[in-house]
């Protein structure tokens, strides 16, 4: 196979098997990736560091034997360090960073075979839900440009959904896999807490908010790359449960009867948007087509509380970066203040650096107590599904703030992302799976959260949804 545009309609299983086949060269592949990049990328912003050399370098070089030997991907610009090459994380004052040494993830990327070509876009330092950081401007929706991506993914879920590589680096504090995944019409799963290592740099973020991990267009393809990547490093500061079997067995194994919950109001009490409910009312529809057992249900926990515990949580994992940042910069000679950082960011950072030692130790305390009142949700009910958003993708410019509307900017990020978090506080894994587009032709996510541990039966059901409404030959405008 030759012909460049099928290559592009490829998933990464797919074109990983036309090399082993000998039918494609890795160069070929690295070449039609960088091509669609530079056919493309000026109308998305989605790739704000090209690494086309190095690509190449690797494409022409010993390739290691992995499932991916010779497939293009994109690394987010946040967390998974390159040593030698530019890492911003969508920061002004990070904007020469070089970082010395790789991040143990890398190091797993380029023992599966994969070769990356770039850096992707991200809000400043992740603390954001939408990709428009003022430092490389905003990402643009390839199914309707003047929409957002969502973030802080969204460089690179703009980028697999045009159709730039197959799948992309990306990475969930509060639902940034599984939010641009709903806005670009991808499949975003947000693994167990520390089923992919961050270090060596950091063991683990705000108390365990933060995982590793893709965004990818096949469920397949999210679960080789998850048996790729996933397993503890040395000095880890916690090991989550190992699975009974690799993660690509279970894609297309017998999901059984699940016991299926579904909601379309947030903890507190507050209906979605139309086209969010319709997503769900769809997907239970289709699951209990499938002969799975669906009622309507949530698990008893005070939102508010929860929204407070989330809030400090972040917000003191903020704090610690941004001051960091800051007394680092103050060892070289640079004193940075808040006009330095964008107004959201430093809004989240005096919130939490407004929060005592106690308050924070208190809202890791009732975080653990959630994830227990889930455990115990998870005895009756196999998987939670919601929205993954509350609304459809909205337009660029929606969270666009100045210092004195910060609070309301992120008023406004809070009621868009009232489902996702959730999964953060208490380390479950959680999937966003592209089965609804709305009449406006923007995708709507719908998400499934299961016990802690249990990707197995994500992927399970992930895959018999693919294969009953098959998402992955829809193509956004911009790719066509």
């Amino acid at each position: 196979m030759t012909d460049i545009d099928d290559l592009l309609k490829l998933d990464a299983t797919a074109q990983a098997q036309l090399v082993r086949d000998g039918q494609v060269r890795p160069i070929e592949l690295v070449d039609a990736a960088i091509g669609q990049i530079e056919r493309l990328n000026p109308q998305l912003n989605a790739v704000i560091t090209p690494m086309y050399d190095q690509a190449r370098e690797a494409a022409a070089g010993d390739i290691p034997d992995g499932p991916f030997a010779g497939v293009p991907f994109l690394l987010k610009d946040l967390l998974a360090y390159w040593k030698g090459v530019r890492h911003t994380s969508g920061c002004a004052s990070l904007k020469d960073f070089v970082p010395d040494h790789d991040s143990e993830l890398v190091v797993r990327y380029r023992q599966s075979g994969l070769i990356v070509v770039g850096r992707t876009n991200t809000p400043e330092l992740g603390c954001n839900v939408t990709t428009e950081p003022r430092l490389h401007g905003a990402t643009r929706n390839p199914w309707i440009t003047g929409r957002t991506t969502g973030g802080s993914s969204g460089g690179s879920s703009a980028a697999v959904a045009a159709g730039l590589v197959p799948m992309a680096h990306a990475n969930d504090a509060g639902g940034s896999i599984r939010i641009p995944a709903s806005c670009c019409g991808l499949f975003g799963l947000k693994p167990t807490r520390a089923r992919n290592p961050l270090g060596p740099g950091i063991g683990d973020w705000a108390s365990g908010l933060a995982s590793e991990h893709a965004v990818t267009r096949s469920v397949r393809d999210s679960a080789t790359l998850l048996d790729a990547t996933s397993g503890p490093d040395d000095g880890d500061p916690y090991h989550c449960p190992r699975p009974e079997r690799p993660f690509a067995q279970e894609v297309g194994a017998d999901p059984g009867q699940l016991r299926i919950a579904f909601s379309t109001r947030t903890l507190s009490g507050v209906e979605a948007h139309a086209d969010c409910i319709r997503a769900v009312e769809e997907a239970a529809a289709l699951c209990s087509h499938l002969g799975h057992h669906v009622v309507e249900g949530s698990p008893e926990i005070d939102g508010d509380l929860f929204f407070d515990t989330f809030v400090t949580q972040f917000s003191c994992g903020v704090a610690a970066v941004v001051d960091s940042i800051v007394q680092e910069t103050q060892a070289s000679g640079v004193n940075l203040t808040c006009d330095d950082f964008e107004p959201l960011t430093w809004r989240v950072r005096e919130i939490g650096s407004a929060q005592s030692a106690s308050t924070y130790l208190r809202a890791v305390t009732t975080a653990q107590n959630i994830a227990r009142d889930m455990a115990q949700f998870h005895t009756e009910s196999d998987l939670w599904l919601t929205p993954t958003l509350s609304r459809p993708p909205v337009p660029l410019g929606y969270f666009e703030c100045s210092t004195e509307t910060a609070p309301s900017a992120l008023e406004r990020v809070w009621d868009f992302i009232p489902f996702t978090p959730l999964c953060n506080a208490t380390g479950q894994p959680g999937m966003s799976v592209p089965l609804h587009w709305n009449e406006e032709g923007l995708p709507i996510g719908t998400h499934f959260t299961a016990r802690f541990g249990g990707e197995a039966t994500l992927f399970r059901l992930a895959a018999q949804l693919e294969e009953a409404r098959p998402w992955a030959a829809r193509r956004p405008p911009v790719s066509i």
